[in-house]
Order: structure tokens, then C-alpha cells, then sequence
């Protein structure tokens, strides 16, 4: 089958392969099942009807280590009530737009939602107490920041033990970081690029994401919104749980038009797109891909 880029090869200007939206699960190892968590309890003498007794004081250290952080940047906890009708992006938009991109903690949500807890049950066919892995629900906090290398992220942080984390970041923000350090001009539209003066550079920045810069970010946030992990000598593990790849194609605007791809709009400066340009879209867009889950949880 023939490419999008084989058959419009004349008319690209550039082409840019990178990873796009990623989400990474951290996991403290020596709770984070319920094999470890009976383990660490049994080895404090901690009995396992008095779990709830021991994860209180680690709740209510993320809470106040939330409440100073709002104090200290000049912002208020904000609590969704109805997740289903609130967009958090949307209101991180708002935001960015009054503050400036300026690296730094840019809000903090907070809501009640569905966390992984354990409970202690005695079984008669073992004559003893056991624990055992259920669901529950807890305050979540949201910290919505923007890093000078990474760019917009959020860590989501549970107030209740494990306290299984999940980290979020764009690789298109990422990149953009890396070109601005190199005065390469650029332009980035909403998700994608759509213009940069040196592609063959920016493939290559692309391509050498640092994993282990990023894990050292990683466990640097850890520590900054999750206080509780400074009582656990294993610290964090980091796993990916989501990771998508796209590729951003750029036309050159003079050769879509002769192309009949778009049609300026008569009396404007805007031009839309034709039958054809719509086709070519929708085809470019198919080629963004969802990495293999066997991939996807490589840790890292």
C-alpha cells in the first residue's frame, strides 16, 4: 500500500515522528499488593483489622502537604463534584491563558474517587486473619504544574495506601522544550507541529527521549506531592500504563492550494479544506498509532 508520505512526497515539507500522550503508573513495592502489604504489616507487628488505624496518618500528611502548596503558590484546592460535566483540561486552558506558561504549579483538583485499598477478613479454612485486596474510595488531588522540560503535566495523587500514582505529559511539549533550548523556531498548534525550521534536528531530539532523566523527574515529583513515600525505603516504581506515537505532516501551503487540497475563503485570510484535503486528513490522522500493550507496560 502506498503511503501518505510517498504519494504527497512533493508537496510535504516536513515530516516529525514522536511520541504524543503518556501516562505512567507509580507503584510503591512494598504495599503496592496484598502479598507485600501483609508482609510489611506482619514485620511492624501491625494487626491486619488495625490497616485502616495505620493509613490514617499517611492520608492526612498528603492532605496538609496539599493544603501548603495551594498556601504557597497563592491558589485554592478546587473540588469537582460532577467529574462527568467537568473538564479538567479545559480549565487548566483558562488558567494558562491569565497566569502565562511560566513553569510552576499551576492548580490543584481534588476529588472523591475509586482507589485500591485491602481489608482484613478471618477465614475459617485457614484459621487465622487474612488480608485481602478490595476497592475503595478517597480524596484524589490532581497537581496540575508546568516543568521547564516536560512541559503541562498533572501527577494524581490518592490520599489512601498504596497510593498508586499516575503521571501524565506530552512528548510534543517535551519536544517543543528541547527546540526553544536550541533556537530552532517552531510552531506548535494545539497537538501538533506545524512548522520547524529544522526537522532532521528535531527527529533526532525526538528519538532521544532520556529515560533516565525522566525517571529522576519522576521520583523528584513523587517526593514534592506525595509525602507519605518518604516513610517507604523502596521508593517508587514507574511503569508505563498509556503511550500513543503520531506523526505530524506539513504541507506547504502554496502547493495544497495548487494541489486543490485547500481554497482560500473568499475576502478573509482563512482557507478551508477541499473533498480531497478532507480525505488526506482523515488518512493522516489514521496513521497515528496506539503502542502494544506488551510495550506499554515495559517498565521504566
Amino acid at each position: 500500500m502506498e503511503l501518505l508520505t510517498e504519494r504527497y512526497g512533493d508537496k510535504i515539507w516536513g515530516t516529525l515522528s514522536c511520541f504524543d500522550r503518556v501516562v505512567i503508573n507509580g507503584t510503591i513495592p512494598e504495599i503496592c499488593h496484598k502479598g507485600a502489604m501483609a508482609l510489611y504489616l506482619n514485620t511492624r507487628k501491625i494487626r491486619f483489622f488495625d490497616y485502616p488505624r495505620w493509613a490514617k496518618p499517611f492520608r492526612d500528611e498528603i492532605r496538609q502537604n496539599a493544603e501548603q502548596l495551594a498556601r504557597d503558590h497563592g491558589l485554592e484546592i478546587e473540588f469537582i463534584r460532577r467529574q462527568k460535566e467537568f473538564r479538567k483540561e479545559q480549565r487548566i486552558k483558562e488558567i494558562i491563558a491569565q497566569r502565562g506558561n511560566h513553569p510552576g504549579l499551576v492548580h490543584i483538583f481534588s476529588a472523591m474517587e475509586h482507589c485500591p485499598s485491602f481489608e482484613a477478613r478471618y477465614s475459617k479454612r485457614k484459621n487465622r486473619t487474612i488480608l485481602l485486596y478490595t476497592e475503595a474510595k478517597c480524596i484524589h488531588y490532581y497537581f496540575y504544574f508546568i516543568d521547564e522540560e516536560l512541559g503541562l503535566c498533572y501527577l494524581r495523587v490518592p490520599t489512601w495506601a498504596p497510593f498508586r500514582l499516575q503521571f501524565y505529559f506530552n512528548a510534543h511539549n517535551y519536544l517543543a522544550a528541547q527546540l526553544t533550548k536550541r533556537g530552532i523556531d517552531f510552531q506548535l498548534l494545539d497537538n501538533a507541529f506545524v512548522h520547524i525550521d529544522d526537522f532532521a534536528t528535531a527527529q533526532k531530539l525526538a528519538d532521544a527521549l532520556p529515560v533516565s532523566k525522566l525517571h529522576r523527574r519522576l521520583n523528584r515529583f513523587a517526593r514534592l506531592y506525595c509525602p507519605a513515600i518518604r516513610h517507604f525505603r523502596s521508593g517508587y516504581h514507574w511503569s508505563i500504563r498509556e503511550i500513543e506515537y503520531a506523526t505530524d505532516i506539513v504541507f506547504q501551503l502554496k502547493r495544497l492550494r495548487v494541489h486543490g487540497l485547500i481554497k482560500k475563503v473568499r475576502r478573509t485570510y482563512k482557507y478551508h479544506l477541499t473533498r480531497l484535503g478532507r480525505r488526506v486528513v482523515l488518512t493522516a490522522l489514521h496513521m497515528r498509532q496506539m503502542i502494544t500493550p506488551a510495550f506499554a507496560f515495559r517498565p521504566l
